[in-house]
């Protein structure tokens, strides 16, 4: 993998405010032998962006070593369309032509499309709104949303589908469509993951995305309306093998933690509920982890409490099952809002069944210990029952934190925002 010299931590997210005569948006348009189809591409898109971007843009025309008219034709549009630049790389590769722009911008947010203008172009606003607002990190276009209307073979629909399904499988990706040529980026974000990023070619946004979400950045999806361009030059079969390439290059990277993605954590931003985080608490599964274990010891200690009154007054196996049952609902409380971080009533009752279900499990567990313990002989003394519950509650304890993440409380996907920027 490359080495790591971008800059130091992202700063907080920030709303972006425009500088008079500076672009606020740079879009790339990355070409390969295209002097047929660029003329009207660029000057339809830069009618739309005049007639309904309210900020100062640019494109710029990025050809990736076209050995037809390309060349030519870029620089007559430079030349007479205002807001319209363009470059000449002398190798091919999408991913080659995005870092070499996107690093050398002065635009705040930088975005790309392709040439044949597949994606509807009235996505663009609500694709980098999130972006100037300082609501997100990323933007992409989505083809498979069900808001999404798409135009397309059978064949490449099934491929696209299938691929972002091994994503998902392999990388834990959770953003829906990889491979959608419309894609935007703020350019603090860019400087510090573009040189992490290795791919030159098309599996460059898988790479970027998949790396974007491990850091824990934020990515915007954008359903869009897509029509396929049958005249695609691109190589399907080959293509996919490189992809795969990638895919084993990226996952193997992420297993062995040889990516400094520590280093793209935003930090927390002007939510005043940011402000009570305990600052260096990790995230993910330690996180979880962490805060499972703080609302379990204090659930233990309330079941004993709880057990230790209901002795008193019942048998032991009544007085386990009522402490189990009080703290069992207290506990799945407090892991819904503090461990997992879920907010609102939405699914609170749902949440609260299965964590029934979870109690029964834990129940068996420590019914059995009491059964166990009795069917030993003789009458034992109160301390070695709490012993032998304190025992069967941190097995049942284990299993409880894996229930909850695999089963009460999984990461989900995040559906596609409905973003009326």
């Amino acid at each position: 993998m490359p080495t790591d010299t971008s800059p130091g931590a992202l700063p907080v997210r920030a709303p972006l405010a425009a500088v008079p005569g500076e672009p606020v948006l740079d879009v790339v348009i990355p070409v390969f032998n295209e002097e047929t189809d660029l003329g009207p591409c660029v000057r339809r898109l830069h009618e739309h962006l005049t007639r309904t971007f309210p900020y100062p843009f640019r494109i710029t025309i990025a050809d990736n070593a076209s050995t037809d008219r390309t060349p030519e034709v870029a620089a007559a549009l430079a030349a007479s369309v205002a807001g319209v630049r363009s470059t000449r790389l002398e190798q091919k590769g999408r991913g080659r032509a995005l870092r070499t722009v996107w690093g050398d911008s002065d635009a705040p947010v930088l975005a790309y499309m392709d040439v044949d203008l597949s994606t509807d172009l009235n996505a663009l606003l609500p694709l980098v709104a999130p972006l100037i607002s300082g609501h997100s990190d990323l933007a992409i276009g989505t083809r498979l949303a069900r808001s999404s209307r798409v135009v397309r073979g059978a064949k490449r629909e099934f491929i696209s589908r299938a691929y972002n399904l091994l994503l998902r499988s392999s990388l834990s990706a959770r953003f829906s469509d990889a491979q959608c040529g419309f894609k935007a980026i703020r350019r603090e974000v860019a400087e510090r993951l573009l040189p992490l990023v290795e791919d030159s070619g098309w599996f460059f946004d898988t790479e970027l995305l998949v790396l974007a979400e491990r850091a824990g950045l934020r990515i915007h999806e954008v359903p869009v309306d897509w029509v396929d361009d049958p005249d695609s030059t691109v190589h399907i079969a080959r293509t996919a093998a490189e992809d795969l390439k990638g895919v084993w290059r990226v996952g193997r990277a992420l297993a062995v933690g040889a990516l400094p993605l520590d280093r793209l954590a935003r930090p927390f931003g002007d939510d005043p509920r940011d402000r009570t985080a305990l600052p260096g608490v990790p995230r993910g599964l330690a996180r979880q982890l962490l805060g499972f274990c703080a609302v379990g010891a204090a659930s233990t200690l309330l079941y004993l409490l709880l057990y230790s009154v209901a002795r008193a007054a019942a048998g032991p196996q009544l007085a386990n099952a009522a402490a189990l049952l009080l703290s069992a609902v207290a506990n799945t409380a407090a892991n819904r809002r503090l461990t997992f971080g879920v907010r609102g009533r939405e699914h609170a009752a749902r949440h609260q069944a299965q964590g029934l279900v979870v109690f029964g499990i834990g129940l068996a567990l420590t019914s059995g210990s009491l059964a166990a313990l009795a069917a030993a002989g003789g009458r034992p003394a109160h301390g070695t029952e709490v012993a032998v519950l304190v025992t069967a509650n941190l097995a049942a304890t284990v299993l409880r934190f894996l229930l909850f993440r695999a089963w009460v409380f999984p990461e989900r996907r995040t559906p596609p925002a409905k973003d009326h920027s």
